[in-house]
C-alpha cells in the first residue's frame, strides 16, 4: 500500500528510468554517475515509498513490472519537466540531453547535415543518436526510453503526437544498362515482373514497397535467399546483378554515387511516404520539439 505522505525524489526517479531503459543495473549506474549499491537503493526506496515492484531482477536479466511500464511515462514526464525547469531557470530552455531515435533509411542521409546544425542553433544541446527499426523506436517512445523520434508517418499510435516534415518519392534502382534505367514514367505495376530486392523483416521500407506491391495486386519476385539489413548492402546487391530495389528520394544520391548503378521514377503520382517527428503526447517539451521539427525540415537532403 503507498504511503499518502511519501514522496518520491528526482533520484529514485531517475533510477528507475535509468534501469528501465537499459534494463541493466551497471549500465544504469554507470549513466547516472552513482554506484551501484546507491541506485539500487534509490530504486528500493522508490518501491517502498509506492508500496509497488516496479523491477523484476533474477541473476540473468532485469524486468520492468506491469505496474512500472504503467508509471514509467509519467516517471519520464516528471524528469522531463524538471530538467526543462532547470534549463529556463538557468537561461537555456533547449539544452539537455535529446535521446533522438532514427530509423536505418533516414539516419545516413539526415545526421550529416542535422547534427552540425544543432550544435550551432542548439549548443547546449546534447543529442544522444539511437537508429534502430520503426517497432522499436515506437516501444521507446511509448515507455520513454526515448524522447523523440524521426520515422515514416503515420505510426498508429494514439498516445504520440506526429509532426510530418517532408514527403519524398521512391526511385527504382536498377544496373547499368537495365532496360528501364533512364526512364520517368514507369508505373508500380511493373514491379511485378522484376526481381525486387528488400531490406529484411522489420523495415518500414521492406513494408511500404509490399504494400505499394498490393495496391496494385501484383506479388514481385523478389530474391528470399538476399537478406539486407541496409540500403548500401541492397544497392551493392543491385549492382552485382541480383535484382533491382525501391529507394527513398533522399538515398540516391549517396547510394548511386559509384557510378555502377542507375535509376527509374515513376510516372506522377509517384509512390513515396512522409517522414516525420514523432514524440509523446505527454512530454513537457513539445515546444522544443516543434522547434527542433522546424530545423530537421529545413536541413532536408535534397
Amino acid at each position: 500500500m503507498t504511503d499518502q505522505t511519501y514522496q518520491p525524489t528526482l533520484s529514485q526517479l531517475r533510477a528507475f528510468v535509468a534501469i528501465a531503459e537499459y534494463r541493466h543495473f551497471g549500465t544504469a549506474a554507470a549513466r547516472l554517475n552513482v554506484s551501484q549499491p546507491t541506485l539500487s537503493q534509490a530504486l528500493a526506496a522508490l518501491e517502498n515509498g509506492l508500496g509497488l515492484q516496479l523491477i523484476e531482477r533474477s541473476t540473468r536479466r532485469v524486468l520492468v513490472t506491469a505496474a512500472g511500464m504503467r508509471l514509467l511515462p509519467q516517471a519520464m514526464a516528471t524528469l522531463e519537466a524538471a530538467d526543462r525547469f532547470l534549463a529556463t531557470a538557468t537561461g537555456d530552455g533547449r539544452g539537455g540531453t535529446l535521446r533522438m531515435g532514427i530509423i536505418p533509411t533516414v539516419a545516413p542521409y539526415v545526421l550529416p547535415a542535422l547534427l552540425p546544425e544543432l550544435r550551432k542553433r542548439l549548443p547546449a544541446l546534447v543529442p544522444q543518436v539511437i537508429e534502430d527499426q520503426t517497432a522499436r523506436l515506437v516501444e521507446g517512445l511509448r515507455t520513454g526510453v526515448l524522447d523523440v523520434a524521426l520515422l515514416a508517418l503515420p505510426t498508429e499510435n494514439a498516445g504520440l503526437v506526429e509532426i510530418p516534415l517532408y514527403t519524398e518519392e521512391f526511385v527504382l534502382v536498377t544496373p547499368r544498362g537495365h532496360e528501364l534505367a533512364g526512364r520517368k514514367d514507369i508505373a508500380p505495376a511493373v514491379l511485378g515482373a522484376l526481381p525486387l530486392l528488400l531490406l529484411d523483416e522489420g523495415h518500414c521500407l521492406r513494408d511500404q514497397t509490399l504494400d505499394l506491391c498490393r495496391s496494385v495486386d501484383i506479388h514481385p519476385g523478389a530474391v528470399g535467399d538476399t537478406r539486407a539489413a541496409s540500403l548500401a548492402t541492397v544497392v551493392q546487391c543491385v549492382a552485382g546483378g541480383l535484382g533491382v530495389t525501391l529507394i527513398p528520394e533522399m538515398a540516391v544520391a549517396a547510394e548511386t554515387a559509384r557510378g555502377t548503378l542507375e535509376t527509374a521514377r515513376f510516372a506522377d503520382p509517384a509512390p513515396g511516404r512522409t517522414i516525420g517527428l514523432a514524440f509523446r503526447a505527454s512530454s513537457a517539451r513539445s515546444e522544443d520539439y516543434e522547434y527542433l521539427a522546424a530545423i530537421i525540415r529545413a536541413q532536408r537532403p535534397m
